[in-house]
Parts: C-alpha cells; sequence; structure tokens
C-alpha cells in the first residue's frame, strides 16, 4: 500500500482519478471520526472539493454495497488494483459534462482550479448581473 504521509496530495489525487479513468478499484486503509482504522475496498467516481477546502472522494463502497463518502485527509494508505468496477453507482442528479482525462500530476490541479474558478455561465459584454 502507498503511505499517503510520504507523497504529496496531488500524487494521490492523480492515482485515484486514473483509477476513475479505468473503472479499477481501489483498496484504502481508512480513519474515520472517531480514528478507527477500517480497511476498505472503493470503486470511487467522483472527486470534489467542499466548501470547507476539504478534499472529498465519492465512491462505491464494497463493504456497504452503496455509495459512501471518504474525506482524502482520512486516506493514510491505497492500493491502486487492476480490478474493474463491479457495483452500479448512483445516477447523476445532473447533467455530466465532457469526460476529462487525467495523465499528470499537473492536470489535477488545473482540473481543480478550472472547476472552482472559472465562471458557470458564459460572460459577456451585455451581463449586467455580473457588475459590482
Amino acid at each position: 500500500m502507498k503511505n499517503t504521509a510520504a507523497q504529496t496530495t496531488t500524487k494521490t489525487l492523480a492515482d485515484l482519478y486514473r483509477s476513475i479513468d479505468r473503472a479499477q478499484a481501489v483498496t484504502i486503509s481508512y480513519l474515520d471520526e472517531d480514528g478507527a482504522e477500517s480497511v476498505r475496498t472503493i470503486e470511487p467516481y467522483d472527486i470534489r472539493t467542499t466548501k470547507s477546502g476539504r478534499i472529498q472522494v465519492r465512491a462505491m463502497c464494497r463493504l456497504r454495497g452503496e455509495a459512501r463518502s471518504f474525506f482524502l485527509h482520512r486516506i493514510t494508505a491505497y492500493t491502486c488494483h487492476r480490478i474493474a468496477f463491479v457495483l452500479d453507482r448512483p445516477e447523476a442528479t445532473t447533467p455530466a459534462g465532457a469526460v476529462i482525462v487525467v495523465r499528470s500530476a499537473a492536470q489535477v490541479v488545473a482540473r481543480e482550479l478550472g472547476r472552482d474558478y472559472l465562471p458557470r455561465t458564459a460572460v459577456t459584454r451585455d451581463t449586467t448581473a455580473l457588475v459590482a
């Protein structure tokens, strides 16, 4: 297992995004709120940044058989597998955009910055709602 304390968050994110793109399972060692450690095999399908700035991994948990959220800072170690996803993930509540294939750590950073800082709507000269 790769120890997350021994590498950068960007490297961990790149590995998780790669497992999403390849639809391959990941085994994680996870600390819950009480400090109890558990080992789970997950099928990640989304990585989000919360309003508080924490990174959240949305995944299907093979132990529970349903969707779960895991905070990246609580994942202490992980192993990326070549075994394919077997669980059906929940339907998206919002339409998905174009698929982005992440192949490097720089692309992870660019994807996060683009999602957090680019305007959600097109800004034109005629847009008066955005005037401060």
